[in-house]
């Protein structure tokens, strides 16, 4: 492959060589192109002078060429000087030589050669250093390696000047002029560089115009500080520039007795093709009490007009108090800050403190139901009728007081059935159920309150048929409340069917006490979909939060 493209360029190269094309030039006259792309690789260059190595368009990756441990990057400017002298070789296998030739021995050397100053919107004329020194066969000119006659612009080369018909400001740069020459019969290219610089004129048009400061300003400063007088102007491109920053110090304020004063070097930026601003400063190394009964001026002038502004000093009172009035008032924000939080957040750190870290005790006989279960069958009732929860083997406490596995034989008997007959029939806890222990014909809120009252502890069983009963949601708040006022009663919430503390509020929507509730109440979340070990791992869990059974806590009171 890589035979095959080296044929291909020498055969292009042949071509060239031997059929000189024809193009059009000089703004609409015909003149005959040199061979432009033919690229000796052998290249003559003068120190000091800009140079860049040639790249071959053909390759797909960025050329670089070596010279031992070096490497120099194909379409990147440098300056040439002796010791980048030598032979290099590329990855592909090209040659090339570069010879750097020092000023002194050239022919004729003149320095402005190097250098161009064209007009924006004007033709402008780039000549080739050197070009009448030597016995040239023709010049090709390039900006970076692409030659000036392949470009999309109206120009021509004629007797080693480049004429660029209409100047644009993309046309600064660096600019070769290639031409072949012969020594002892071994051909090279002799490359010189022209620096070309585009100017939109080569006067200045108006006077300065001051930027900062402003009129009559007053700046503030601290005595025994020092402090920078600034002045940004802005200025006319010129190409003989005359113009000039100064400050000056009115004794008492006296315009007529002025004192120039001391300034750092003036910094110069090109803004637009046309402006240059300039920013002078003075620096007053300590501010003293003279200095604030003086008045400073800032002079700006060039060739056509001259502008100035004066400005003075004021002292800058300083803060005394300000850190005795700074602390107590940060320090009065951060309380009110956390006061604002602890009340917005109070309902909800009673109830985790309450429900986590506060536990009363009960009395044998003080209570008359262990558990209060509330829940919504979300089931057909023919199904709750007829379905039987199947255990594989009782529940039971090992001696070392573990709780062994619960398996059930059936993943699709609801938690609603399976809880009761848990908490009643396995573990032996006094459960109470509304539709089986509260006597029919009473005040439904009366007996919700008596029975949770009656309660050591209150489990909800929540799905999303809970939330749609008000009756159901009606026992969730009073169980809340009565835990903010007691602290003998314990809250666990069951969550079912895919719900959680984020899930979509009904409409109505909840009452806000139940709301914050739902976020920090102790809870289980129970699902039918899960492994037997997480199933065992629920029962686990809810025998580890449920409260002491009544003859074990009897006992315990007992030996207290």
């Amino acid at each position: 492959m890589w035979l095959r493209k080296q044929s291909v360029r020498t055969g292009f190269l042949l071509f060239y060589f031997l059929f000189p094309t024809i193009s059009e030039g000089c703004c609409g006259q015909k003149q005959r192109r040199t061979i432009a792309d033919q690229q000796l690789n052998r290249y003559k260059v003068v120190e000091g002078e800009a140079f860049m190595m040639p790249c071959d368009t053909s390759m797909e990756f960025p050329m670089k060429w070596f010279k031992a441990d070096k490497g120099k990057e194909c379409g990147k400017e440098f300056v040439a000087e002796v010791e980048d002298c030598g032979a290099y070789r590329s990855l592909a296998g090209s040659n090339l030589t570069l010879h750097v030739i020092n000023r002194t021995s050239l022919r004729c050397f003149q320095h402005s050669e190097s250098s161009a100053m064209l007009l924006v919107g004007e033709g402008g004329l780039i000549r080739c250093p050197g070009y009448t020194c030597y016995n040239n066969t023709g010049v090709v000119w390039y900006k970076k390696n692409k030659a000036v006659s392949a470009q999309r612009r109206t120009s021509c080369e004629n007797e080693g000047q480049l004429r660029l018909c209409t100047v644009y400001k993309e046309d600064r740069g660096v600019y070769y002029c290639d031409r072949q020459i012969s020594e002892q019969g071994i051909p090279w290219t002799f490359r010189r560089a022209v620096n070309v610089t585009v100017v939109p004129h080569l006067n200045a048009s108006s006077s300065p115009q001051l930027k900062y400061p402003s009129a009559n300003m007053t700046e503030e400063v601290e005595l025994g500080q020092p402090h920078t007088l600034m002045c940004e102007v802005m200025f006319d491109f010129e190409v003989n520039i005359s113009r000039k920053v100064q400050w000056f110090m009115n004794h008492d304020g006296d315009v007529e007795n002025t004192t120039p004063l001391h300034m750092e070097p003036p910094q110069e930026k090109q803004v637009m093709l046309q402006t240059i601003e300039v920013t002078q400063k003075s620096i007053i190394k300590e501010v003293t009490p003279q200095h604030l009964k003086h008045t400073y001026t800032c002079f700006a002038g060039n060739v056509i007009g001259n502008n100035s502004v004066t400005i003075k000093l004021q002292n800058k009172i300083r803060a005394r108090w300000t850190s005795l009035i700074g602390y107590p008032v940060a320090c009065f924000v951060l309380v009110a800050g956390l006061g604002i939080i602890l009340h917005i957040k109070w309902l909800e750190l009673q109830l985790i403190y309450r429900s986590h870290f506060q536990f009363g005790k009960h009395k044998e006989g003080e209570k008359e139901f262990d558990v209060f279960v509330s829940y919504v069958w979300t089931v057909p009732s023919a199904e709750v009728a007829n379905g039987l929860a199947r255990f594989s083997k009782p529940y039971s406490d090992a001696e070392e007081g573990c709780l062994s596995t619960v398996k059930m034989q059936s993943s699709e008997e609801p938690i609603e059935m399976l809880l009761p007959q848990v908490l009643e029939d396995r573990w032996g806890y006094r459960v109470c159920l509304l539709e089986r222990d509260i006597l029919p014909g009473g005040a439904y809120t009366n007996d919700v309150v008596l029975t949770i009252n009656r309660s050591r502890m209150l489990i909800c069983v929540l799905s999303a048929e809970y939330f749609a009963s008000d009756n159901a949601v009606f026992v969730l708040e009073s169980g809340v409340k009565a835990l903010l006022q007691t602290s003998a009663l314990k809250m666990l919430l069951v969550w079912t069917g895919g719900t959680s503390p984020s899930f979509i509020q009904p409409e109505p929507p909840l009452p806000k006490l139940v709301q914050k509730a739902l976020k920090v109440l102790p809870s289980l979340q129970w699902s039918t979909d899960v492994s037997s070990t997480a199933v065992g791992s629920f029962w686990i869990s809810l025998r580890k939060a449920m409260p002491v059974q009544a003859s074990r806590l009897a006992s315990h009171l007992e030996r207290s």
